[in-house]
């Protein structure tokens, strides 16, 4: 079961995206308090918040909180990371993985990540930014583990249409 974990976010445009990433792929989201936004934010409900009755997600009031009622492997995004997002295995269908992800401004708190090294992670990119959006990132990730685990519950054909949509279509 896969599970995305935002630590204190503070852009709701991203935790929109998110969101509608996240009933995308049947991923479970994790917020962490304090948010940066309400979560009936006017920015939000263009982001993606249409889908939260789809939402499987919780909040919770700190990190602290978020431990003691979660169980799984952890895996931290950071900038700091010194391998690769692809190079650790997600394919256990069984297993509950959480990708964290920190705040916009200043990413998951150094203690945290020193207490987690080998699970921490970076994706690769040139010098010239530090790091990638925090909704891009999160569905690399998310489509990572899913490519692994070979895409559970998800469908290959588009199911509003027919799908033969294209090879049916005449000018």
């Amino acid at each position: 079961m896969i599970n995305i974990v935002l630590f204190e976010p503070e852009i709701p445009q991203n935790t929109g995206n998110i969101m509608r990433s996240c009933v995308a792929t049947g991923a479970t989201l994790h917020l962490i308090k304090p948010l940066g936004f309400s979560l009936d934010d006017k920015y939000m409900k263009r982001s993606g918040l249409d889908y939260l009755d789809k939402l499987k997600y919780q909040v919770y009031e700190n990190y602290t909180e978020f431990l003691k009622e979660n169980r799984g492997t952890f895996y931290f995004l950071t900038r700091y990371g010194h391998k690769p997002h692809s190079t650790f295995d997600y394919s256990n269908k069984e297993e509950n993985i959480y990708f964290v992800f920190g705040k916009e401004s200043t990413g998951i708190p150094k203690n945290i990540l020193k207490d987690n090294l080998e699970h921490c992670m970076r994706m690769p990119m040139t010098s010239d930014v530090r790091s990638l959006n925090l909704s891009n990132t999160v569905a690399i990730m998310l489509y990572e583990a899913l490519r692994q685990q070979n895409y559970p519950n998800l469908l290959f054909d588009e199911p509003h249409k027919t799908k033969r949509e294209i090879e049916d279509y005449q000018e």
